[in-house]
C-alpha cells in the first residue's frame, strides 16, 4: 500500500529532511524566480528602447545567425533527448508519486522552453520573409539580370528559412510529445491513487492474528534499532546531539518570547477583564493557537534539520523521528485548536454555544482522533522503514479507521448546545440535522468500509476528516476574524486601530477603510496557508502546487492572448513607480523651482497639471509595456471605441480637446475672476473636462470647458488685477458742482489703494431730474479691495457733505387736491396748514353726486415726483 498517496502533505513533511538535494534544488528555483522578479523591469525596458530602435533604423538584410540555429539545434536535441528518458522512466512503472511528480514537472518544461522557441523562430521566418518580399522575384527569362549581391542574399535567406522551418516542426513535435507524457504521467498517478484507495484486503480473524505476531516483531525490531543507534549517538555523537537540541530549543524560545512580546496582550485572556466581544474571543484564538503551535513547529524543523546535517541519524531512524515529530506537532496543534475554539475551562472565551459539558467531550473527542490518526501514521512509518509484513499497516489501519469512525457516531448522539433559556450548566440540545448526519454517515463509511475490506479508503477518509476538518476549522476562524474586523466601527476599537489613530490622526471614515483592507488581508492569508495545507492532505505533493502557481503567475491562456499575472504586477508597479515620480516631481519643481521665482499661482497650477498628466501617460506606456500587453490586439477595440467616441462621447472629448487647450493657451488662471453666460466667480480648479467657479456666494459650480471655447469669457484679472472703481454722487440744484468736484478729488487721494496712476478723477454726468449727477472713478492697485475702498469713501463723502451743507437730494412728492365746490372746508384748512405753500388746490364745479361717493375724502390725490428745491 502506497502510504504517501494518502498521506500526501504529512509525509512529505516528514521525509523532506532527508532530501538535501530535492531541497538544495528547489532552494535554487526560488533563487532563480527572485532574480527573474527583480531583473523584469530592467529588461523589458531594454527589449523596449531596443524594439523602438528598429522600428526608426533602416531596414537591412534580415540574418539568422549560424550560432542561432546551432544553439536551437542543441537544445532541441537536448529536450529530444530528455523526452526520451522521461518516457522510458514512466513506461518502466513505479508507484512512487513524488517521483512522477517530478518527471511531470520536467517534462512541462520542456515543453514551455520547446513552445518558446519555437515562437522565437517563427518570428524570425516572418522576419525572413518580409526580407524576401522586398527583393522579390528573380528576374524571368528575358529580363535584365539583376545584381549579384541581390542573387546572393536571397539564396542564402531561403536556406536559411528552409533550415529554421524544420528546426521549427521538430520542436512542435517536441513540445507535442512532451505534453503528451506529462498527461499520461496524471493518468498514471491517478489510477495509482484510485488502485491504492480502493485496493481490497481480506479480514478475517487468522489475518488479525498474523498482524499481531506481525506486529510484536515489529516492536522487537523497533527496539533493537532505537537501541543501538542510542548507543552510536552516545559513544560517538554526544556532541553534536546535544547541540542540535540546545540549538533547537534556543530557535523555539526565541520565536515564543518575541510572540509573547510583540502578541502577548492578544493571546493571553488573563490580560482583558469583562465580558470579551466576539472579535476580541477571535484573535485570542487565532494568535494563541498560532503563536504556540508555530513554536513547537520551529523547535521540531530546527531538531531535524540540525540532527539531519549534523550527521546524528541512521537511515533507519530518520524516518521514524521525523515521522514522530510530525505528529507531535500536528496533535499539539489540533489540541490548541479545540482548546481556543471549546475553552473548555473559560466559556467567556467560547467561540461556539456549547455546555461545559459538552465542550470538555467536544474537545477531548477531536482530541482523540487527532492522536488515533497520528499513531497510526507513525506505525505505518515504522512499518515502511523496518520493511514490516504489509497485512500490520492493514492492521492497524483497520484498528485506528474503526475508533474514529466509533467516535463520530458517539459525537453525534451528544447534547452539547446551549438552547433557549439554557447556560453553560444546563444546555442540552441536539447538534444541527446536518451536523449529526453527516458525523453519522462518516462514521458508517468508516466502519463499513473498514469491514468490507477497503482498510485504504478508510484510512483515507479518516485522515482527512481529522487534518482536513483542523485546517478548515483555522481557515473559518481566520474567515470570520477577517469579517469581524472589517465591520462598520470595529477596527477603530482594535489596538491597531487605536495606534493608527493616535500616530497618524486618522478619523473614523479612513478607519473603516482600513478595516476593509485588513479583513481582505486576513482572507487572503487564511487561503493562502490553508487551501496548501488541504491538497498536501488530500495526497497533492508539492510539485503539483509549484506547476499551478508557475502557470498561474507566468501564463493564463485566453484564447490566443497569453496574460501573466507576474507581468500584471510589474505593469503595475511600474505604473505606481511613476505615478510616485510624477506627483514627486510635480511637488519638487512647484516647491522648489517656481516657487522660488515668484511664478504667479496660475501658472503653477497650469505648469503641474501638464507635467502630471504627461507623467501619467508615459507611466502608462511603460508599464502597458512591463505588462507584455499586445497593443495591436486592441485594434478592433479601438476601432469600436473611436465609433463611439464619435456619437456618444463627443462631449467628453470636446471638453477634454477644451481643457487642453485651456491649459497651452491659459486664458485664465486658477485665482482668476471669470464671468462666462450667467457664472461670475473665482477659478478655483482647472481640470482636462471641467473647470470649477466658486461664486462670491460661496457657490460652486463645475463649468464644461467646451463653454470656454465656444462662447465668450470675461476675465476681470487676466493680465493684472488692476480695476477701475466708480462711485455715482447727486447732489441738490443749489450745490456748488466745483466745490463738489474738489471734495471729491481730496476724499479718493487719501485713500491708499487708490492709484494715483492713472489720476482719480470727476466727471459731471448730466442735469438730473432732481438732483446734479457726478462720477467719482478711481484704479485700484487690486480688485479684490475695491468693497473695502468703496465703502470707506461712501462714508467719507456722506460725513463731508453734512459738514459743508451740501444736500444729497431724495425723491418728493407733489400732491395736487381737486376740490369739489367749497364742501369740506375743515379738512381744507387741516391740508394747507400740515402741507403749507407744497400743496397746490385746484376748484372745481363738478357735481354733487360725488360728494355722496366719497363723503371723507372729498379729492383724488395725484402724487408726482418733484425736487426738493421747488414747490
Amino acid at each position: 500500500m502506497d502510504v504517501r498517496l494518502m498521506f500526501g502533505g504529512w509525509m512529505y513533511g516528514g521525509q523532506a529532511f532527508g532530501k538535501r538535494a530535492i531541497a538544495r534544488r528547489r532552494s535554487g528555483a526560488m533563487a532563480a524566480v527572485l532574480f527573474s522578479v527583480f531583473s523584469l523591469f530592467g529588461a523589458l525596458l531594454l527589449s523596449t528602447m531596443a524594439a523602438s530602435a528598429q522600428d526608426g533604423a533602416t531596414p537591412a538584410p534580415v540574418v539568422i545567425q549560424a550560432s542561432t540555429v546551432e544553439q536551437a539545434r542543441t537544445d532541441l536535441d537536448k529536450w529530444k533527448a530528455d523526452v526520451v528518458a522521461i518516457a522510458g522512466q514512466v513506461e518502466a512503472g513505479g508507484s512512487d508519486d513524488a517521483h512522477l511528480v517530478d518527471l511531470k514537472g520536467r517534462a512541462d518544461a520542456i515543453a514551455g522552453d520547446a513552445a518558446a522557441a519555437n515562437t522565437k523562430l517563427r518570428t524570425r521566418l516572418d522576419q525572413i520573409k518580409t526580407r524576401l518580399d522586398a527583393l522579390g522575384e528573380p528576374p524571368a527569362e528575358g529580363q535584365p539580370s539583376e545584381a549579384s549581391m541581390v542573387t546572393e542574399e536571397r539564396a542564402r535567406l531561403t536556406a536559411e528559412r528552409a533550415e529554421v522551418n524544420a528546426i521549427a516542426g521538430e520542436m512542435e513535435s517536441t513540445a507535442a510529445n512532451a505534453a503528451q507524457i506529462s498527461n499520461n504521467i496524471t493518468a498514471v498517478r491517478r489510477a495509482l491513487f484510485a488502485a491504492t484507495l480502493f485496493k481490497r484486503t481480506e479480514i478475517s480473524a487468522q489475518t488479525l492474528g498474523d498482524a499481531s505476531s506481525a506486529f510484536v516483531t515489529e516492536l522487537t525490531n523497533l527496539n533493537n534499532a532505537f537501541s543501538s543507534w542510542a548507543a552510536f549517538v552516545w559513544n560517538y555523537k554526544r556532541l553534536p546531539m546535544f547541540g542540535a537540541v540546545m540549538l533547537s530549543i534556543m530557535a523555539a524560545m526565541l520565536f515564543l518570547v518575541g510572540g509573547y512580546r510583540f502578541f502577548g496582550s492578544r493571546m493571553d485572556r488573563r490580560a482583558f477583564t469583562g465580558e470579551p466581544s466576539y472579535l476580541r474571543r477571535l484573535s485570542v484564538a487565532f494568535w494563541s493557537t498560532m503563536v504556540q503551535s508555530l513554536s513547537l513547529f520551529l523547535f521540531l524543523v530546527t531538531s531535524a534539520f540540525f540532527l539531519d546535517n549534523f550527521n546524528v541519524l541512521r537511515s533507519d531512524i530518520a524516518p521514524i523521528l521525523f515521522g514522530a515529530m510530525a505528529i507531535t506537532g500536528f496533535v499539539y496543534f489540533v489540541s490548541r485548536l479545540s482548546y481556543a475554539i471549546f475553552a473548555p475551562t473559560q466559556p467567556e472565551w467560547r467561540l461556539l454555544k456549547v455546555s461545559n459539558r459538552g465542550a470538555h467531550t467536544l474537545s477531548s473527542a477531536v482530541l482523540l482522533m487527532a492522536l488515533v490518526n497520528g499513531l497510526d501514521y507513525l506505525f505505518g512509518t515504522i512499518s515502511e522503514t523496518l520493511y514490516s509484513p504489509l497485512i500490520v499497516t492493514v492492521a492497524k489501519s483497520f484498528v485506528a479507521s474503526i475508533i474514529i469512525g466509533v467516535i463520530l457516531l458517539t459525537v453525534s448522539f451528544l447534547r452539547p448546545v446551549i438552547g433557549e433559556g439554557q447556560d453553560y450548566e444546563t444546555g442540552n440540545q441536539r447538534l444541527p440535522r446536518w451536523l449529526v448526519i453527516l458525523l453519522r454517515v462518516g462514521g458508517l463509511i468508516l466502519i463499513g468500509a473498514c469491514l468490507t475490506g477497503y482498510v485504504g479508503l478508510a484510512r483515507f477518509l479518516a485522515t482527512q476528516i481529522v487534518a482536513t476538518g483542523a485546517v478548515l476549522a483555522t481557515m473559518y476562524i481566520g474567515i470570520l476574524s477577517g469579517k469581524a474586523i472589517s465591520r462598520q466601527g470595529a477596527f477603530g476599537e482594535s489596538l491597531a486601530g487605536r495606534y493608527l489613530a493616535r500616530r497618524y490622526g486618522l478619523g473614523p471614515v479612513p478607519l473603516d477603510q482600513a478595516g476593509l483592507v485588513a479583513g481582505l488581508g486576513i482572507y487572503v492569508v487564511a487561503l493562502a496557508f490553508g487551501v496548501p495545507l488541504i491538497l498536501f492532505s488530500w495526497g497533492f505533493q508539492p510539485g503539483d502546487i509549484e506547476s499551478w502557481a508557475y502557470r498561474l503567475l507566468t501564463g493564463i491562456t485566453v484564447g490566443n492572448a497569453s496574460i501573466s499575472l507576474i507581468g500584471l504586477f510589474g505593469g503595475v508597479l511600474v505604473f505606481a513607480i511613476g505615478y510616485i515620480i510624477t506627483r514627486w516631481f510635480q511637488k519638487w519643481l512647484d516647491n522648489n523651482v517656481m516657487a522660488r521665482g515668484q511664478v504667479d499661482a496660475g501658472v503653477r497650477n497650469s505648469v503641474k497639471t501638464g507635467i502630471g498628466y504627461l507623467g501619467i501617460a508615459v507611466a502608462a506606456i511603460f508599464g502597458v509595456s512591463s505588462a507584455g500587453l499586445n497593443l495591436s490586439s486592441l485594434a478592433l477595440v479601438a476601432s469600436a471605441l473611436s465609433v463611439g467616441i464619435g456619437f456618444g462621447l463627443q462631449n467628453i472629448v470636446s471638453n477634454f480637446v477644451s481643457g487642453l487647450i485651456l491649459l497651452v493657451e491659459r486664458p485664465f488662471k486658477v485665482g482668476d475672476w471669470v464671468v462666462t453666460g450667467t457664472t461670475e466667480g473665482t477659478v478655483k480648479r482647472l481640470s482636462v473636462r471641467a473647470t470649477e467657479i466658486e461664486t462670491f456666494r460661496g457657490q460652486s459650480i463645475i463649468v464644461p470647458n467646451s463653454e470656454f471655447i465656444n462662447s465668450s469669457v470675461g476675465n476681470w484679472t487676466h493680465r493684472n488685477r488692476i480695476m477701475r472703481a466708480e462711485i455715482p454722487v447727486s447732489v441738490a440744484y443749489d450745490s456748488d458742482p466745483q466745490q463738489v468736484m474738489d471734495i471729491l478729488l481730496e476724499l479718493v487721494r487719501a485713500q491708499p489703494p487708490v492709484l494715483r496712476n492713472p489720476e482719480p478723477h470727476v466727471e459731471f454726468l448730466r442735469f438730473g431730474d432732481f438732483s446734479l449727477d457726478f462720477e467719482l472713478r478711481f484704479h485700484l492697485a487690486d480688485l479684490s479691495n475695491g468693497l473695502g475702498v468703496k465703502n470707506a469713501l461712501r462714508i467719507a463723502i456722506l460725513q463731508r457733505f453734512r459738514e459743508e451743507g451740501i444736500a444729497i437730494p431724495f425723491p418728493q412728492r407733489n400732491l395736487n387736491i381737486h376740490v369739489e365746490g367749497d364742501a369740506n372746508p375743515q379738512m381744507l384748512a387741516a391740508l394747507l396748514s400740515e402741507e403749507g405753500d407744497k400743496a397746490v388746490v385746484a376748484h372745481t364745479g363738478a357735481a354733487a353726486p360725488a360728494q355722496k361717493d366719497a363723503p371723507k375724502n372729498d379729492g383724488d390725490v395725484e402724487p408726482k415726483e418733484k425736487p426738493e428745491a421747488k414747490a
